[in-house]
C-alpha cells in the first residue's frame, strides 16, 4: 500500500471579482479624460516657453521662478484673497441665519420661501451678472434712475472703490441659496432624540440652536466653506462680464483666472499662462488644507 499524504491540498484562492471596477470604469474613464488628462497635460506646457524664433523651447521650472514674482499676477491673487476673507463669511452666515429660520417651522408659505432663495442658484452666472450689472449701472440702470429721480449722487456699485464689494453682491446673491439648502439638509437630518433631551433639559429655541444645531452643522458648514473657497479662487464670469461696463474698474488681470484667459487666448502665452493656472491650483490646495487643519483643531479641543 501506498503511502499516505500528510499534507492538505492549499486552499484554492477565490477568483476574483471584477464586478466593482465595471461599475466605477466609467467613472474613472471619465475623470480621467476630464480631470487628470487635462491637468497633466497643462502641467507639462508650464515647463515650456514659447519663443518668436526656434519655437517652443524647455525651461523647466522658469515659468513659475516669473509666476512667483509676476506684480499681475500678485494682485489678481491679493484681490481674490480680500474677496475670499469678507465676501465668504457674509454669504455663509446668511445662509446659514436662512436654513435655521427656514428649520424653525415658524415660516408661513416655507415651501415658497425655500424655492425664491435657492432660485437665483439656478440662474447661469453671466445671466446674473448682466442683470446686476444693468442694476449697478449710473447712466442707464436703477442707479442711475435713482439719481435722476431724486437728484442724489449714489456712488456707482462699478467704479474702481465699489467694483469688488458689488461682484461679491452678486456671488453671494448666486450661492446663498445653494449654501443654505446643503445647511438646511444637515439640519433635517439631526435626530429628534436631541431636541427632545434638549426640551426636558428646559432649552428654548435659541439654546437649542446653540447647543444642538450649530454642532450637528460644523461637517456641512466645512464643506459649504470649502466650496465657497475653491470658488473664490475661480472667479471669473462676473467680472469678466461687468468688464465691458466698466474697462477702467475691472483690469484683464482683476483675478488670476482672467489674467491666465488672457494671457492663453489674447496674449498668445500658452506656456506662461499654464503656470499661472497650476500656482494658482496649488494655492488653492493650500488655502483649503490651511482651513481644514484650522477646523479640525478648533474641534478636537
Amino acid at each position: 500500500m501506498g503511502a499516505v499524504s500528510t499534507t492538505a491540498a492549499a486552499p484554492r484562492r477565490p477568483a476574483r471579482n471584477w464586478t466593482g471596477l465595471v461599475f466605477v470604469a466609467p467613472f474613472l474613464l471619465v475623470f480621467g479624460c476630464g480631470v487628470v488628462a487635462p491637468l497633466a497635460y497643462a502641467a507639462g506646457l508650464s515647463l515650456y516657453r514659447d519663443q518668436l524664433i526656434g519655437g517652443r523651447s524647455f525651461v523647466g521650472l522658469e515659468n513659475y521662478a516669473d509666476v512667483a514674482t509676476d506684480p499681475q499676477f500678485l494682485d489678481g491673487v491679493g484681490r481674490v484673497a480680500l474677496f475670499l476673507v469678507v465676501q465668504v463669511p457674509i454669504m455663509i452666515g446668511l445662509a446659514l441665519l436662512v436654513a435655521l429660520v427656514l428649520d424653525s417651522g415658524r415660516v408661513r408659505g416655507m415651501r415658497f420661501m425655500r424655492l425664491g432663495i435657492f432660485m437665483p442658484y439656478a440662474v447661469p452666472s453671466v445671466v446674473a451678472a448682466l442683470m446686476w450689472g444693468f442694476i449697478y449701472g449710473d447712466r442707464f440702470g436703477l442707479v442711475g434712475q435713482i439719481n435722476a429721480a431724486t437728484g442724489l449722487a449714489l456712488p456707482s456699485p462699478l467704479s474702481q472703490t465699489w467694483v469688488l464689494p458689488a461682484i461679491g453682491n452678486v456671488v453671494t446673491w448666486e450661492f446663498v441659496g445653494y449654501n443654505m439648502l446643503i445647511l438646511y439638509a444637515a439640519l433635517r437630518a439631526i435626530p429628534e432624540e436631541l431636541y427632545e433631551a434638549a426640551a426636558i433639559d428646559g432649552a428654548g429655541e435659541i439654546r437649542k440652536a446653540l447647543s444642538v444645531k450649530l454642532p450637528a452643522l460644523r461637517p456641512a458648514l466645512w464643506v459649504a466653506t470649502l466650496f465657497s473657497i475653491i470658488g473664490s479662487f475661480q472667479l471669473f464670469n462676473e467680472p469678466n462680464v461687468l468688464k465691458t461696463l466698466a474697462p477702467g474698474s475691472i483690469s484683464t488681470h482683476f483675478t488670476p483666472n482672467m489674467y491666465a484667459y488672457q494671457l492663453a487666448f489674447n496674449a498668445n502665452q500658452v506656456t506662461y499662462s499654464a503656470a499661472v493656472a497650476v500656482v494658482l491650483g496649488l494655492i488653492t490646495i493650500v488655502v483649503a488644507y490651511a482651513a481644514q487643519r484650522m477646523t479640525a483643531r478648533q474641534e478636537s479641543r
